[in-house]
């Protein structure tokens, strides 16, 4: 499972130059497409994140990586935008460790890529509800080694 995902400074970059919001939302759309796919069996109301508007379901697990234990982040949505919206959480959190997701300042990469002001209330919602779940498995994970 060594899919390409795009890096936060990749993606910080391509909104820089994506002009308007517009542009940034159909490249968020896009990256959605590009997720790997999640199992049917791996949609279960246990792997569901509450507070989103949407359906999304997620996993973690911790996998061996150049000598490190880093958290995989598996993660599928039933809307577009949020699709996209897990793979910004995957180019912040993906392959790192549980010390270092916890260590991570997301709303200053919200800010930078302006998710804060240009999404709506609910969906800053469900985004930090994704957040808070990434942090809690990590936690876990953390204790565990």
């Amino acid at each position: 499972m060594n899919e390409k995902i795009i890096t936060i400074d990749e993606l910080l970059e391509e909104f820089d130059f994506l002009g308007d919001w517009e542009e940034r939302c159909d490249f968020l759309i896009d990256l959605g497409f590009e997720l790997p796919p999640m199992p049917e069996t791996e949609k279960t109301e246990t792997n569901r994140v509450h507070g989103c508007q949407s359906m999304v379901w997620l996993t973690t697990d911790l996998q061996e990586s150049e000598g490190r234990k880093v958290l995989r982040i598996n993660a599928d949505s039933d809307a577009l935008i949020v699709k996209g919206l897990i793979a910004v959480l995957l180019a912040i959190y993906q392959n790192r460790t549980p010390d270092e997701v916890l260590k991570i300042d997301v709303k200053d990469y919200f800010s930078r890529l302006q998710l804060d002001k240009y999404l709506s209330t609910q969906r800053k919602n469900g985004l930090m509800g994704m957040v808070e779940r990434v942090q809690q498995e990590a936690r876990v994970l953390a204790e565990q080694n």
